[in-house]
């Protein structure tokens, strides 16, 4: 992303900052961030309701565990990949016109998504949905800081930030209230009136901006290199569970995207205007950080989605319990995250980098040490609330941190590549802990079904289905004791599975911790 700069008017597009003597109406502030807040609220909402449909999705496709998480890894890839070339495509273009580009396509997909009838045709749609989100998540933000005179751009910012916090948090209850009551495909229906909003409100009151066209660059190549190289990885990885890592398939697809992610290092490194100038890393402060992005936001988004799973599946949860069970983390980070913020200029980051993903890793253990059953307020409320406060701790700070370790020019290409880094931290964090949770549960589903008195024809049919996790159900035709000795088996491999990937994510959090320590200066300490 290139930084803007002041322009003369021309023709009613505000380059850069608003122009002087053209200022909004006093009220058209309100309509901008009520645009930018519904159509950022997108996204998000997507990213935290889907998890929730995809035990539905499951049953509804009767699909495999890989087959599922490309529902998730499809967005999630070509937003991570595409997001830095969304922004500057916003800046060369106009920002608000990519801004409606992203808006519409990211409606016409999600219609595409709910009317699927394949997993495929699903998982396509998903992908030109991250294409929509990458348009328009950058383009939000870069109008608010267009539009708004910097006396009242942080607390615009800061009322984006607060509002898309509680969008996050009605998602996940109302796409569970849409899967349980309604139909899984709704959960992408609710994005079309949004859409529709957005667009009036964007077309009707929010003006246009852009950067200094000298200064505005495509980096093709990288944008090419980047999304083969994550998207070779990915594969590799997703099928890996099921394939394993001998399969010349699977082989292929990780050594591919090791080249391609070398390329784009090399097309970086070699680029008068690269997409993520590798500059920006000799600072110690912001390599450091964006390793401990890394690492806690691969921990988080891994227990993201394998907690609804395990609720829907093994605790019995319906989508809507299952999807309000969450509220108390999202409230927690709304709640104290402005708290946590000002801890920095008091102690500085390094303190709160430290405490807050220890604190994080302690809500990933309570999570893996969870039996088949127990009240949510003994088991489970605890284990988001202590996750929660962890996350609220180290998020600010860590924002903040990333902020102040490159110069002004650069802020807004380092928020872009810290974005950037948490979604291909959460892209790689499922794949990988998708092999960790199957081969676990394959392992005691084997001794499991070895104590079970079952024909061989039985046991080698679950066995074949192990790719399901929980969601394999017992042969119709034997007697109600033995399915339900099956079912107990299926859910006990799976909680197994459950409590290896918690802990490897409690793991991930204290190496952030570890991280915190190592590369995080003090206060007053030189970055």
């Amino acid at each position: 992303m290139i930084n803007s700069v002041k322009q003369p008017c021309d023709e009613g597009v505000i380059r850069g900052t608003p122009c002087k003597g053209q200022g909004q109406p006093k009220n058209r502030g309100r309509w901008i961030l009520a645009a930018t807040i519904l159509g950022s609220g997108m996204s998000f909402i997507d990213g935290t309701v889907v998890n929730v449909a995809l035990p539905a999705l499951q049953t509804a496709f009767n699909a495999t565990e890989a087959d599922v998480q490309w529902v998730v890894e499809a967005y999630a890839l070509l937003l991570a990949a595409l997001i830095l070339v969304g922004g500057a495509l916003g800046d060369m273009f106009g920002r608000k016109r990519i801004f409606v580009l992203g808006v519409a396509l990211f409606a016409l997909s999600s219609l595409a998504c709910g009317l699927s009838q394949s997993l495929l045709q699903l998982i396509i749609s998903r992908a030109i949905q991250g294409i929509g989100g990458a348009l328009l998540v950058p383009g939000s933000l870069a109008i608010i800081s267009a539009s708004f005179e910097p006396s009242r751009r942080g607390q615009a910012i800061g009322t984006w930030s607060g509002f898309t916090s509680i969008t996050s948090s009605i998602g996940p209850v109302l796409g569970g209230w849409l899967v349980q009551f309604e139909s899984w495909r709704w959960v992408f229906f609710i994005n079309l009136p949004l859409a529709a909003i957005v667009l009036l409100l964007t077309l009707w009151r929010v003006p246009e901006s852009r950067g200094s066209q000298n200064e505005v660059h495509l980096d093709w190549s990288g944008a090419v290199s980047v999304t083969l190289g994550l998207a070779g990885i990915v594969y590799g990885l997703i099928e890996a569970s099921a394939l394993g890592f001998g399969n010349p398939q699977v082989l292929l697809a990780l050594i591919a995207g090791v080249v391609f992610l070398v390329v784009f290092l090399v097309v970086e490194q070699r680029s008068s205007a690269p997409m993520v100038p590798l500059s920006l890393f000799h600072s110690r402060t912001f390599s450091g950080a964006n390793i401990l992005t890394f690492l806690l936001y691969a921990g988080l988004n891994g227990a993201l989605y394998f907690i609804p799973f395990y609720l829907i599946q093994v605790q019995g949860y319906g989508a809507t319990a299952a999807g309000a069970s969450l509220l108390p983390f999202v409230l927690l980070m709304f709640l104290i995250s402005r708290w946590s913020g000002g801890l920095v200029s008091r102690y500085g980051s390094k303190i709160p980098l430290i405490i807050g993903p220890f604190i994080a890793s302690c809500g990933f253990t309570l999570f893996a040490i969870l039996g088949p059953d127990g009240s949510y307020w003994s088991t489970i409320f605890p284990a988001i609330v202590v996750l929660g406060i962890g996350m609220s701790i180290s998020v600010a700070p860590l924002t903040t941190t990333i902020m102040n370790a490159v110069d002004e020019k650069h802020a807004g290409i380092a928020s872009g590549i810290n974005n950037a880094v948490s979604r291909t931290a959460g892209l790689l964090s499922i794949a990988t802990l998708g092999i960790v949770i199957v081969s676990v549960f394959g392992i005691h589903l084997q001794q499991q079904l070895a104590n079970l008195s079952l024909p061989s024809s039985v046991k080698n049919s679950l066995q074949s289905q192990q790719a399901k996790l929980a969601g394999i159900r017992p042969p119709a035709n034997l007697s109600s004791a033995t399915q339900h000795a099956i079912e107990q088996a299926v859910k006990s491999s799976f909680i197994n599975g459950f409590h290896t990937v918690m802990l490897c994510s409690a793991g991930l959090a204290l190496l952030s911790t570890l991280g915190a320590i190592l590369f995080i200066e003090g206060k007053g300490k030189s970055k």
